[in-house]
């Protein structure tokens, strides 16, 4: 009967295959040893096509992403003005004041039949803000000159046309 110790290699291998308990350690020359020491010092890269594409595709739908933001929001399209008589500014707003506004249009105040409103806008700048204030229900015509953009943002007002200067009009 044979007698089992606790060796990992005893339960998991035959007789045949058991190592020699004889054998002596290799012993590394300065060339293995240079070699191994290399080889535990460098770092195995492996360039993988699959991870470098979507690593890419990923980077592409971001920066896209990135870009349509950027031009939904922050890109001026549209540069313009608009004559016209302001018929009110109101400051609104719960976390972010804007003033918004509405005004006549020239081409409509001439037309027979006369619209409530016609314009709307918003103002972000205080000064131009109390301006139009000044200029609302008074029947002068005024230019407003605005930017537009395609998306509103909530400091920006509830309008895509956010008003920068005013001129009266003669």
């Amino acid at each position: 009967m044979k007698i089992m110790d606790d060796s990992f290699d005893d339960h998991f291998m035959d007789d045949a295959e058991a190592p020699k308990k004889e054998e002596t350690p290799h012993v590394e020359t300065p060339e293995e040893r240079e070699e191994r020491e290399l080889k535990e010092s460098t770092i195995e890269r492996r360039y993988n096509i699959k991870r470098i594409a979507i690593i890419a595709g990923s980077a592409l739908v971001v920066l896209m992403l990135i870009l349509w933001v950027w031009n939904y929001f922050g890109h001026v399209y549209n540069e313009s003005s608009e004559k016209g008589v302001v018929m009110k500014i109101e400051d609104r707003g719960t976390i972010f004041k804007t003033y918004e506004g509405q005004m006549m249009s020239q081409r409509i105040i001439q037309a027979p039949y006369a619209y409530e409103t016609d314009f709307e806008f918003s103002v972000t700048d205080h000064e131009v803000a109390h301006q139009l204030s000044l200029l609302a229900g008074s029947g002068i015509r005024v230019e407003l000159h605005y930017k537009e953009y395609h998306g509103t943002l909530p400091w920006r007002g509830e309008s895509t046309r956010i008003v920068t200067k005013i001129d009266t009009v003669k």
